[in-house]
């Protein structure tokens, strides 16, 4: 008995080292609890917070690391060739298949960077890169948040007054004077005889 401490006011376990997480050093992510000194990436080491964490089953990482693991695999997302998958490689001793490299572009150095960094996506404004991180869709493609912009008036865009036209991106107020009815009164059931 008196070997013994008491648990005063103790917590849960940290989920990374395993000792007593007291409440106000605790994080939680995926009903585990965590020290916010222990709340680090398993690749890098970084520190990570509720929105930089990426969890996979009892593993935490910041999202770089964790598309590295366990996201798409092939050409064009910096894994080598290949079909598509999002599995983790099952047999440590299968080598994958070479294949033909890509041709290189007239500007290599950006196409090594959208390479090394999982991006093929080009944005239709001003056709550099677009990655995850500042993608926006519009019209069925790729775009920069600061390049999701009206093509007639330059107002920035969003999902509620975005509309689009043979791929390129309109306000609505644009849309409808470039491309909406003409005519004297429209829409006056007495013209319409």
């Amino acid at each position: 008995m008196y070997g013994m401490m008491p648990n005063l006011g103790g917590g849960a376990k940290c989920a990374a080292c395993e000792k007593t997480v007291y409440h106000a050093e605790e994080v939680q992510c995926n009903g585990r609890s965590f020290h916010k000194t222990c709340f680090i990436c398993m690749g890098c080491r970084k520190g990570l917070d509720s929105t930089t964490v990426a969890a996979h089953e009892s593993e935490i990482y910041c999202k770089s690391c964790y598309g590295k693991k366990y996201g798409p695999k092939g050409y064009g997302y910096g894994q080598g060739a290949g079909a598509l998958s999002s599995d983790p490689p099952r047999y440590a001793g299968l080598q994958p298949q070479e294949s033909k490299p890509r041709p290189a572009s007239s500007n290599s150095s950006e196409n090594k960077s959208s390479q090394k960094f999982g991006c093929s996506d080009r944005c239709p404004r001003c056709s550099k890169a677009v990655y995850a991180a500042e993608k926006v869709m519009g019209a069925g493609k790729p775009w920069h948040k600061t390049c999701f912009r009206c093509a007639l008036c330059a107002k920035s865009l969003d999902s509620t007054t975005v509309t689009d036209k043979e791929g390129e991106l309109y306000c609505k107020v644009c849309y409808a004077k470039h491309f909406g009815p003409k005519g004297f009164g429209l829409g006056n059931a007495a013209m319409l005889e």
